[in-house]
């Protein structure tokens, strides 16, 4: 499905998202061709320039352009970044209505070039969204991924390694369902270096349950933090974009917890929602199913009632 020789990705949206998230893709120098597609032309046109101005820089050569809906035919993923933001006391949920229309537009002009490749969700309400790229676009579901909770997973993993002074990369560990308020922490198959981590908290008096309690709220409420600091996230989740980029177009088949559909799995059905999964070159190759305690498994299932619930009253 996906050209052998050249990756091409159109972006879609040139915010703060975006523009971070082509800088990101630059600077790994996973692409060969970036179109970058905005409803503001000048913005979109003054990344371009600003990125090719770097690209000396770059670890490898990469084609920059601005484009079009019409130039997405030839595309391998098109990422969507495109949307209304987050703002200061909202939750992702609250901004339903206002991108539900923009992504129709969007994906429905996207199909009309031709595009058969994989479509990458950023915006919020990401699981919401995905599962609206999915019905809009007709594509096979393997074929639509959202960011899901890959950035609630990294912060996870970061707050743990500090916490038990070891590199995040040593660290493995899931957030699960909505990207939003009723995501869940997996401590039942949390692990520093091969150790459980409810192993680990009985080594050291130091060490407190109520800790692992704080740390995901922390998790939770990152973003509105970082909201009420800076307007608005970006570097983060461009960085994990980048990472599913890298996945899929090299063919990894790496597990990473983005937003897949479900149809049976976690005993839920016809739902986009954060879940581990094997992503390649088609895109999502499997769901990775995890043995979630009771209590886990209890609130993935109304984390993906909430998801239903909104979804409901816009796709039968």
């Amino acid at each position: 499905m996906l050209s052998n020789k050249v990756s091409r990705v159109a972006l879609i949206g040139a915010g703060f998202v975006g523009s971070s998230y082509a800088f990101a893709l630059m600077n790994q120098g996973i692409v060969d061709e970036l179109l970058l597609i905005d409803l503001n032309k000048d913005k979109a046109f003054g990344d371009v320039m600003d990125l090719n101005h770097g690209k000396v820089f770059a670890p490898n050569p990469i084609s920059i352009k601005y484009g079009e809906y019409k130039d997405c035919a030839e595309m391998d993923l098109v990422v969507i970044c495109a949307g209304a933001n987050q703002k200061p006391g909202e939750t992702r949920l609250d901004l339903v209505e206002k991108n539900l229309k923009i992504f129709k537009s969007i994906v429905e002009q996207v199909m009309a070039s031709g595009f058969h490749g994989i479509f990458l969700v950023a915006t919020n309400p990401v699981d919401i969204l995905t599962y609206a790229t999915w019905r809009y676009s007709g594509l096979p579901k393997n074929q639509v991924i959202g960011s899901g909770t890959i950035l609630d997973t990294a912060r996870f993993r970061y707050l743990l390694g500090d916490y038990f002074k070891v590199a995040p990369t040593s660290v493995h560990a899931y957030i699960i369902g909505e990207h939003g308020d009723s995501e869940l922490p997996v401590y039942s198959a949390a692990d520093v270096a091969g150790i459980p981590v409810y192993k680990l908290m009985k080594r050291a008096a130091h060490y407190k349950m109520e800790d692992l309690d704080n740390i995901f709220v922390n998790v939770r409420d990152a973003a509105y933090k970082i909201i009420e600091g800076k307007g608005a996230t970006y570097y983060g989740i461009a960085m994990g974009l980048v990472r599913i980029t890298k996945a899929i177009l090299s063919n990894e088949n790496s597990v990473l917890t983005v937003s897949a559909y479900l149809d049976g799995q976690y005993g839920e059905k016809d739902v986009y929602i954060g879940v581990p999964a094997v992503i390649n070159r088609e895109g999502i190759r499997e769901v990775i199913e995890l043995e979630l305690a009771l209590d886990e498994q209890e609130k993935f299932q109304q984390s993906a009632a909430i998801l239903k619930d909104i979804l409901k009253p816009h796709f039968t």
